[in-house]
């Protein structure tokens, strides 16, 4: 059986893989774009609690890490959350920003995909959904494509599967694995935006689970101000999964409880309220279950006139520093994200491609970039998948 051919075959049609392809084909390219589900952007489909934060209007480079921190410049600065939006607009999807600068779908998160397909199919690129890669090959400059025992060939195979995390939605370490058939490095993974698993020692805290309360959580000298959620099994909520993407194990990180409180609020509620109890004190700026909680663990309690002003200041320090040794994460399972992954080293930042290795790109996910919360690895998804279709 003769082997099909195209300019490109393009291997996952998640959000990246569907903006190399569109771009490409509407250039000129003939494409194929494989994917082993048996529909298109699985996960842009239950993003954003299925109305997918498509993008966020603060995109920086700074805002991603890798090993190589400049790396995502050039592709970012190619291609905006403008430039998208103008995409979004065209398509006339309703859309609003919510917080910090994420943008949201009015509707579905179904009109992205949609918007995405439409796309592709105006630049005439052919589809193999449902049937999973059985072998990749390269020789004599054409890459070759094993697909339900046909065989497809073209000079650009662009590795655009994703990472490792949600498995559930079919993630696995495809693109990690063809990168090193190939002879690329790949970055350790490891599992970013994730829950924080909490031992014995703090499971005090863990009964605290659906109270939340707007904190600073920190890491070394790195911050987020937003809200972090108890649960059963430790620390989430935006903060705690920000914060996760650079936590190291067997380190603590730190949560201010009250961010917006004075140097010595406690000492001026004395002079204020001194026939009022500490705990109501407490209470009067937090959840009145993880004011409770912070109380028992300080260990103060009675009227603050009682309590000396020492003292009152250590409960102020604790709560603006206060301690969480996770013994962990929820894993690949509950991450929103894969931190690592192809090294950034061994690719253009302009093309995607792989320098020792002529046709072969990498893009999105699979890529050691990792984005913040909140519509950044979209973004990234857009703008490397749109510098190797331009590429291809």
């Amino acid at each position: 059986m003769s082997a099909t051919s195209y300019d490109a075959i393009i291997l996952g049609a998640g959000a990246a893989g569907l903006m190399a392809a569109l771009t490409a084909g509407q250039r000129g390219r003939r494409v194929l774009l494989v994917d082993h589900a048996g529909e298109p952007g699985k996960k842009i489909l239950i993003s954003g609690g299925g109305r997918c934060n498509f993008t966020n209007i603060h995109t920086a480079a700074d805002r991603y890490i890798s090993e190589n921190p400049h790396f995502a410049r050039s592709a970012l600065a190619r291609y905006t959350p403008a430039d998208f939006l103008e995409l979004v607009n065209r398509h006339s999807i309703a859309w609003h920003e919510k917080t910090l600068g994420q943008l949201f779908c009015d509707g579905s998160a179904r009109q992205i995909v949609e918007m995405l397909m439409a796309e592709c199919r105006d630049g005439g690129v052919s589809f193999a959904f449902g049937d999973p890669v059985s072998g990749v090959e390269h020789a004599d400059g054409r890459y070759r494509v094993m697909i339900d025992g046909r065989e497809h060939q073209a000079p650009s195979l662009v590795l655009a599967t994703g990472g490792l995390s949600i498995p559930k939605m079919g993630a696995t370490g495809f693109a990690l694995d063809i990168a090193r058939k190939f002879g690329l490095s790949v970055v350790q993974t490891r599992p970013a935006l994730v829950p924080f698993t909490l031992g014995e020692d703090e499971a005090l805290f863990r009964s605290l689970s659906g109270v939340s309360a707007d904190v600073i959580a920190r890491w070394g000298k790195t911050a987020f101000r937003e809200a972090a959620l108890f649960t059963h099994k430790g620390l989430s909520g935006p903060a705690m999964l920000q914060i996760s993407s650079y936590w190291q194990h067997r380190t603590p990180i730190e949560v201010n409880f009250l961010p917006d409180a004075g140097t010595d609020w406690l000492i001026e509620e004395k002079q204020a309220r001194p026939r009022s109890a500490f705990r109501t004190a407490i209470a009067r700026r937090l959840p009145e279950r993880l004011a409770e909680t912070l109380v028992e663990r300080l260990g103060l309690d009675g009227e603050l006139s009682t309590l000396r002003d020492g003292a009152l200041r250590n409960a102020q320090e604790k709560l603006a520093r206060w301690p969480f040794h996770p013994n962990g994460t929820e894993g690949y399972a509950k991450a929103e994200v894969t931190a690592g992954g192809i090294s950034t080293r061994v690719l253009s930042q302009k093309t995607m491609e792989a320098g020792k290795v002529p046709g072969l790109h990498a893009i999105g996910e699979a890529v050691d970039v990792t984005g913040w919360l909140g519509g950044y690895n979209f973004q990234w998804a857009w703008a490397s998948g749109r510098a190797a279709g331009e590429a291809i």
